[in-house]
Formats: structure tokens, sequence, C-alpha cells
């Protein structure tokens, strides 16, 4: 593979560059720290580039992106470099939401919800794991139950990150009991500010609040706010769930030159860390395995210029940036020795970085598919082996043994 731009990509490259420099907003960092979440500088540079184009690239013109290939998509990345963190934010909505809104909404919703995604006036969030399905997305109790034009909701999600500033919400729920468990499931959008929809933070050990518990009570919304048809919300789900493998396993970078320069930097009882040979060693793994990411990362772009949707590798992705950042961060709270204890950005090296990650990481292993979902789905839809025995999969939802049964 070529890597080195062609004349089109390099013209196109000097075009972000010439739009970020003179557009670039000063002094975002600062505000994020004075902005609770910097919901609000987030919002204002996603609209910035909204409004100039920059968006959403890859989308089509008329839902607002720029109907750019995916090429120019990593060359725009780049170029953002670390402002682009700021569209975390929106993750959600444009990496799983709107793609699955594009390919089974309606064209009002496609033209009316989407753009405004896009421009991030409009927060999203991912309304499917529950306290009862553990990894089991299919195993889902939320009921929809249909009323006239309208479905009427009830139920509890659990783990939807961001939900406390989302405007909307995208959930599947279960609208015929009395199929198996991957039938008769739908999927709705509705507005988090729907009457009977109540948010409650959950306290994460990092101290942040980035998860939330939802509820629903007797929820109300029209039927022209489902996607897809009635009883193929697994289907749904699965647009969904490539996406989001592709957006989150894609969506964090592996920071190997941070820690490189940090290994450099801290000592030990006989100088510099980077001159034990066992952190040489770990250094040449990681520097390996995250190599290796990159050059997985280029394969599903590669992919995705011609045409395809994401499959079942970008789960690979995903599975092993999630065990590479928590080891590594680990491995790196060991080389701070006892000042590794210390939580505090002002007091600890590296501004508490390998701190926060390593708190962080194990939810990343959990977020977008737990690492032993996603070694199913490589070893069954990647390699071929045979699937696990699932007794319930032909078993009607209702007949299925519970705990109170």
């Amino acid at each position: 593979m070529d890597f080195n731009d062609t004349p089109e990509e390099a013209a196109f490259r000097e075009e972000c560059r010439s739009w970020l420099d003179a557009n670039r907003l000063v002094g975002w960092e600062d505000r994020i720290g004075r902005d609770a979440d910097g919901i609000a500088v987030s919002r204002e540079w996603q609209k910035k580039k909204y409004d100039a184009g920059w968006a959403c690239l890859h989308w089509p013109k008329e839902y607002g992106g720029r109907g750019a290939s995916p090429i120019e998509r990593v060359i725009w990345s780049q170029e953002e470099g670390a402002i682009g963190g700021l569209s975390s934010l929106f993750i959600i909505g444009q990496g799983m939401c709107a793609p699955t809104v594009m390919a089974h909404g309606s064209e009002e919703a496609k033209t009316t919800r989407v753009p405004r995604i896009a421009s991030g006036e409009d927060i999203w969030c991912q309304l499917f794991s529950e306290p009862a399905g553990g990894s089991d997305l299919a195993g889902l109790r939320t009921r929809a139950v249909k009323d006239g034009d309208e479905w009427v909701i009830n139920g509890q999600k659990i783990w939807t990150s961001g939900a406390q500033h989302s405007d909307y919400g995208m959930i599947i729920t279960r609208t015929d009991p009395s199929v198996p468990k991957h039938k008769g499931l739908t999927m709705f959008y509705l507005r988090m500010d729907t009457p009977g929809v109540e948010v409650k933070p959950i306290k994460q050990i990092n101290g942040n609040s980035e998860f939330n518990e939802v509820y629903f009570t007797d929820v109300r919304i029209p039927d022209s706010q489902r996607l897809g048809d009635v009883g193929n919300g697994w289907n749904v789900s699965l647009t969904t769930l490539m996406n989001e493998r592709l957006a989150v396993g894609g969506g964090f970078p592996t920071n190997f030159e941070d820690m490189f320069e940090f290994a450099k930097n801290v000592e030990d009882h006989n100088g510099p860390a980077i001159n034990n040979g066992s952190v040489r060693e770990k250094l040449a793994d990681w520097y390996i395995a995250s190599a290796g990411l990159r050059n997985t990362g280029y394969r599903l772009t590669s992919a995705l210029s011609r045409g395809e949707t994401p499959g079942p590798e970008a789960s690979i992705s995903k599975l092993v940036l999630g065990e590479n950042r928590q080891n590594m961060a680990s491995f790196m709270l060991d080389l701070q020795d006892m000042y590794g204890v210390l939580n505090d950005p002002n007091l600890s090296a590296a501004e508490a970085e390998y701190q926060a990650t390593f708190f962080r990481a194990a939810a990343h292993r959990i977020e977008g598919g737990t690492d032993e979902i996603l070694r199913n789905i490589i070893g069954e839809r990647v390699l071929g082996l045979p699937p696990d025995q699932r007794v319930d999969k032909n078993v009607p939802f209702t007949d299925i043994p519970t705990g109170d049964k």
C-alpha cells in the first residue's frame, strides 16, 4: 500500500490546513476547563465546521456532509488534530445513530434529524443495554405496545452514555414476546424530554458520570419515529453495532508516542526507565500492537472507499485497543512507583493522565460490546469457527427461563 498522498489528496490536505489555520478556535483547551463538560465549546466548533462544509465529510450533501471519500475523511482527521477531540460529544450521534437513521429512517427523519446531528445542534444517545440482559442485547425486556398511531414504551435501559446531555435517543424495544428473542424487536427514536423519560446518572470509579440509567414509564411516541419495519429491530441494530465498533475502535488513539516519551523521562533507581530492558520490551510489544491497529484502520478505510459496510473485522480494533489501553496505563502507573497512587493532576506526573486512562479503560472494554462478545464475533464471523451452543435460539421469548421461574 502506498501511504503517500496523490496529487488530489495533497491538494485536499492543503485546503484543510488553510481553513484550519484561519478558523481554529483560540484558547479552546482553557474554555473546556471553565465550561462544564465542554458542551458549549464543542457545539461551537461543530457548528463552525458544519457551516463551512467540514462536518461529517463522508455523509451525502443532502444530509449535512459533502460526499467526501473515506480517505479525505482520514486526511481531515489528521489535520484537525487534537481539537478534533471536541467532536467526541457527538460520536454516538454521528458514528452510530445517524448511519442507522440514514439506512432505515423515513425521508423526513433523514432530512430533518440527520443534518442537526452533523451540526451539533442535537446530541443523541443509544438506548440499548438493560440490567437483566447483560451482554445479551437480544435479551432486552423494554416493551413497546401499539396504541392507534402511537407506541407506549415501558422499561429500563442502563449504561447509556451521555443521556443526561442528549436531545434524542435511539431505542430498541420488544414488540412481540411470543417469538424467539432475536425476532419481535423494533427500533425507534425519541426526544429525551418526552414525558415519562427519566435519566439518572451513574457515579463511576473515576468520579465522572458519563453513563446513566434511563427509565421509561408509559412513554408515548408516534409510529413515524420508528426505524425499519415492526419486528425487524435486530437487523436494524446490526447497522448500529457495526458502525459502533468502527466508531469506538477507531475513536481512541493508542497514545503510544506519549507513553514512549514518558518512559524516557520518568526515572527508576537506575536512571531513565527507558534504559531498562524489560521496559523496552514492553514498549516494543505495544509499538507492534499500535502499528497493527493503525494498519487495520487503513484496511477498514479501504473497505469503506469501495462502498462496503463496516463488517465484523471492526471488532478486532475495538478488542485490541481496549485491552492495550488498560495494560499500558497500568504499566505506566507502575513506572511511577508510589507516585502512581496520586490522582491529582496538579501533583501527579503527566497530569495524572495514566491514572485517568486506567480508570476509564475498564469501561472501554465493556461499551460497544464486551471483550467476550467481540471474541465470539471474531471467532464465528471472521475465522469461521463453530458458534457457541445457544439453547434459547428458537425458543419464544416468553418461554425462556428467568430468575423468577
